[in-house]
């Protein structure tokens, strides 16, 4: 578990600003950021940043599940990601562009107070 403190947090929108299933994309100084709120009620952050098109994309992804885990399509090439740790579980047979990890980078989310907030030290 990733310990977050208030001194490393920066609030992104309202928990209402989410749509549930539907994914929108945050600025926080040149790192785009895809946020996705599921129907549980949690609230999932990755790189917007698409390792096979090469485009900052997957905020416009969908949303479904992978057995237990939830998970987002590129809107592109159909890439499959896992939304807890960012893992690529389907590649589509696809090379991510050269130099480029296949994960997405995952980054920690807390509601506080009905407000979404990420962690930004790490």
């Amino acid at each position: 578990m990733t310990l977050i403190t208030e001194d490393t947090m920066v609030r992104i929108c309202s928990l209402d600003d989410l749509e549930v299933e539907r994914g929108r994309a945050a600025l926080i100084d040149v790192q785009q950021i895809a946020l996705f709120r599921l129907p549980d009620g949690s609230v999932h952050a990755v790189d917007n940043f698409d390792p096979f098109s090469g485009a900052n994309v997957i905020s416009r992804g969908i949303v479904g599940t992978r057995g237990a885990s939830a998970t987002v399509a590129s809107p592109l090439h159909k890439q499959v990601f896992d939304l807890m740790t960012g893992t690529c579980l389907d590649s589509q047979g696809k090379q991510p562009v050269s130099g480029v990890d296949a994960a997405l980078r995952v980054w920690p989310v807390r509601i506080i107070g009905g407000d979404v907030y990420i962690e930004v030290a790490s």
